[in-house]
C-alpha cells in the first residue's frame, strides 16, 4: 500500500479537476464561437489554447510540489509559500483563459 494514499489521490484528483476545467473552457469556447454568426479570429483560438496550456502546466507543477510535501518523511511547517504562489499564478492563468474565452466568443 502506498503511504498517505488518500492524500496523494486527493492531490491527483485536484490536478485532474484543473485539467478538466481548462479543457471544458477551451472546448466550449471554440464550439460557441463556431455556432455563432460572427467571424472567428484565429489569434483568440491560439491565445485560448496557450492560456489553457499554462493553466495545465501550473496545475502540474503544483501537483508535483504538493506530492513532494505529502511524501516528505519529516513534518513540514505550514509555510507553503511556493505552493501558494503556484496556486495564485494558476488562478490568474485561469482568469486569463476566461478573458480569452470572452474575447473569442464575442
Amino acid at each position: 500500500m502506498i503511504a498517505n494514499f488518500t492524500d496523494h489521490s486527493a492531490n491527483e484528483r485536484t490536478f485532474l479537476a484543473w485539467v478538466r476545467t481548462a479543457i471544458a473552457i477551451v472546448g466550449f469556447g471554440m464550439a460557441a464561437a463556431r455556432l455563432g454568426a460572427g467571424q472567428v479570429q484565429v489569434w483568440t483560438e491560439v491565445l485560448m489554447l496557450v492560456a489553457s496550456g499554462v493553466v495545465i502546466l501550473l496545475a502540474f507543477l503544483r501537483m508535483r510540489r504538493v506530492r513532494a510535501r505529502i511524501a516528505a518523511a519529516e513534518m513540514i511547517e505550514d509555510d507553503a509559500t511556493p505552493t501558494d504562489t503556484l496556486l495564485l499564478f494558476l488562478v490568474a492563468a485561469l482568469f486569463v483563459l476566461l478573458a480569452t474565452f470572452a474575447l473569442h466568443v464575442s
